[in-house]
């Protein structure tokens, strides 16, 4: 065949190891253009060349095997809208993934810049949260269900609650949701207003009373909040002043006013008993 490399040329133009092209050949990556039934020598063509860097550049991204065989599949099929569609879907997805990937380990450096940072201290205090009235859906919620529970109590108290209320939301989470990964939740949106008639019968009124709580602001994605949970239960050891086996969360800004997350404010409350701690305190 004219114009064929052997694997030893192939490799110094693609800057690929021969191992690593006997390795995509076993994988069914890169087929040679040509295979010596005698000796077994492998051999390329230039037109291999860009397929051969497409494909480690998508190995070093870590695209799975099985979805890199598809995409190769689609785009040797021609440039049918089909093979086109599917071809770029197949990378869109794996972007997506590697965007997610990277802002958790963005996420993951910014908590342990803090928490090796020793100064890096966040601001806490002993505060009385008023008594206040709301509209809130209250469940158990079972072993690894995820947060789904959460976006569907708030599905039902916007549609019982129109216009908007001007205070942001929030919620009481038994410490066993953490601890254990299930527990009693309560979500809820302040509302001044009655109950409206077809509202969603999960909802119901609440009076939520004064509470005495360890509060903090965390600002940022709620992949961190534990920092503000350390934050508020080590004030609360330190100054003897118990738990409620309940932390509040306020959504002061948060994915229904942005989707910025590095905007977001979580107020984080750690309930206490009235009447313990330490006269300082």
């Amino acid at each position: 065949m004219a114009e064929r490399l052997t694997i030893g040329e192939f490799s110094r133009i693609t800057h690929l190891s021969v191992r690593a092209l006997r390795r995509y050949h076993e994988q069914d990556l890169l087929v040679p253009a040509e295979v010596d039934p005698a000796t077994g020598y492998r051999y390329y063509s230039p037109a291999q060349v860009r397929p051969a860097l497409t494909i480690r550049r998508f190995r070093d991204l870590d695209l799975p095997l099985a979805d890199l065989r598809s995409l190769l599949r689609a785009e040797s099929a021609g440039g049918e809208a089909g093979n086109r569609g599917a071809a770029q879907e197949i990378v869109a997805a794996h972007l997506r993934r590697l965007e997610d990937r990277l802002g958790r380990t963005q996420r993951a450096v910014e908590a342990l810049r803090e928490l090796l940072d020793p100064d890096a201290a966040r601001t806490v205090s002993l505060e009385i949260l008023p008594a206040q009235r709301v509209l809130a859906v209250s469940l158990d919620v079972p072993p690894g269900a995820g947060l789904g529970w959460y976006d569907t109590a708030m599905e039902e108290l916007d549609a019982a609650v129109e216009p908007r209320p001007v205070l942001p939301p929030g919620g009481r989470y038994q410490h066993t949701l953490f601890t254990e990964g299930h527990g009693r939740a309560t979500v809820y949106l302040p509302a001044e207003m009655p109950l409206p008639p077809g509202a969603p019968a999960t909802v119901r009124e609440l009076r939520l009373p004064e509470r005495r709580a360890v509060v903090t602001t965390h600002t940022g994605p709620h992949d961190n909040l534990d920092l503000a949970y350390a934050a508020v239960g080590s004030f609360a050891a330190r100054n003897g002043l118990g738990s409620q086996d309940l932390v509040e969360e306020v959504y002061l800004i948060g994915p229904r006013d942005t989707d910025q997350p590095d905007r977001w404010r979580t107020l984080v409350a750690w309930l206490v008993p009235p009447g313990t701690g330490r006269p300082d305190t």
